[in-house]
This record gives C-alpha cells, structure tokens and sequence, in this order.
C-alpha cells in the first residue's frame, strides 16, 4: 500500500485536530494524582473532547470500549478504564488518546508520575521521551524511515531498556492507521523516503527491562512480560520542507 501524501491544507487541518487533542491532554495531567481510578481520567477526556466538538478516535476502533488507553505501571499499551484501578503513589501512567476533527486524525501519548516515583522509572520517561525528539529530528526531507526507528533504538538499548518490537508507530491522516509501519528499531539508511507531505504518528514504547511483552485475557491490554515497567509517548508529526512540524504540541 502507498503512503498518502497531505497537501499543506490537509496538514493544517491535522494540526487543528492536533490543537485540540493536547487540550484534551492539558485537562488531564492536572487531575493525575494518588486516588483517582483510570475511569475517572476516562470520564475527563470524554468530556473535553466533546465540548471541543471533536470525536473520540479511540472508542469503537476494531471494538475498543474507551476514548483513552490508560496503561498502568508495567502494562505497555491499549490499557483499558477502569474505576477499580486506581492510581498510587509510585505508579506511572501513559494516557494515549486520538480525536477526529473533520475527517482527520490526531493522535498522542505522554506517561505521567503518580506522585514521587523511583529515580529508574523517572529515567525511564525521560529517556522515552528524549528518545521520541530525537526520532522528530530525523523526519527530514530525503532521510529514510530507518533513520527515525534506529534513533529511538539507539538511545534506548544505550541505557540498558527494551524496545518494543510488537507495537510500533504508524502514517496518520483520514485515517487512524495509514502506511507506513513506524518500528521503534531498525536500520540507518533503510526503507522509503522520507518526503515533504509524509505525516507519522511516533511512539517510542520502552521497558524498564526486557523487550518482550503480551497481551492478557482482555485481548487489549499488552504487558512486560518480566513486569517491568514500561513507558510511551507519541506526537504526530508532519515532514516538510521547512523540517518537521510537530502537530500535536
């Protein structure tokens, strides 16, 4: 399957979807705290993004039941609300939402502290998140998609964590998940051209430990399988010209 070029009035109806959907985030980070159960960010979020006049991209998706994936601790991606998890002091939290504004996609992830957590969970995000900048630097013009998947690689096994080899990142545009593919290793120098009009939903998901995970009895929610910890955190962003525009700040 080709990967769909966006004309620049496509890209600024992303970034407006993109506008919109770090609303959604900003209401959330103020509320993540000691006590609050997974279900009540849930509720947040449906909220604001119908106020916003947006739609849940999430909810129905292959059957999904929430507008959030909430994913706890050592549960890497597609967490599932709940009003009986409720988070702890210590605890780390990746809250991963999309919305749809007009037929265009957006899509974002941040893992947030509960409260004073461990120096290695705190290093752990950081690393995650330095590691999804540095993929953001290498969406230029003429670069290759294995330039983005070998930054995150390369800085993440650096400091000892595992990269997550069953999920990765995708295209983004009218749909939520378009061509290509966006892993999170991979080879400098391989796989298509990056070119002006590529939009790419970036998601490093890091282990505290090994690489391996699996999916639990839900058939959602995707855990480390040494239980180690896990962190995630995505932007959309579009190639240009001009470099990369992140559509999701």
């Amino acid at each position: 399957m080709a990967i769909l070029i966006k004309t620049p009035r496509e890209i600024e109806k992303m970034r407006d979807a993109g506008r919109l959907l770090r609303k959604v985030h900003d209401a959330l980070t103020p509320m993540i705290q000691p006590g609050l159960s997974t279900m009540d960010l849930e509720e947040i979020a449906v909220k604001k993004i119908a106020e916003l006049g947006a739609i849940a991209a999430f909810k129905g998706y292959h059957g999904y039941p929430a507008a959030l994936c909430t994913s706890v601790n050592d549960e890497v991606v597609h967490g599932i609300p709940n009003p009986r998890r409720v988070l702890l002091e210590g605890d780390i939290i990746a809250i991963d939402c999309g919305v749809v504004l007009e037929d265009y996609y957006a899509d974002a992830a941040v893992t947030h502290a509960v409260g004073k957590i461990k120096p290695i969970h705190r290093k752990l995000m950081d690393v995650t998140k330095a590691a999804l900048d540095q993929a953001i630097r290498e969406c230029v013009v003429g670069g290759r998609l294995g330039d983005i998947s070998a930054s995150v690689q390369e800085m993440c096994e650096a400091e000892g964590f595992g990269v997550v080899r069953e999920f990765v990142g995708h295209g983004i545009g009218k749909a939520m998940h378009e061509e290509p593919q966006v892993p999170n290793y991979g080879q400098r120098g391989k796989g298509p051209k990056l070119k002006a009009g590529m939009v790419l939903a970036i998601e490093p998901m890091i282990n505290a430990g090994g690489f391996e995970v699996k999916v639990l009895q839900d058939g959602w929610t995707a855990v480390t399988l040494d239980g180690s910890y896990s962190a995630h955190f995505e932007h959309t962003v579009a190639i240009t010209e001009d470099g990369p525009q992140v559509l999701t700040n």
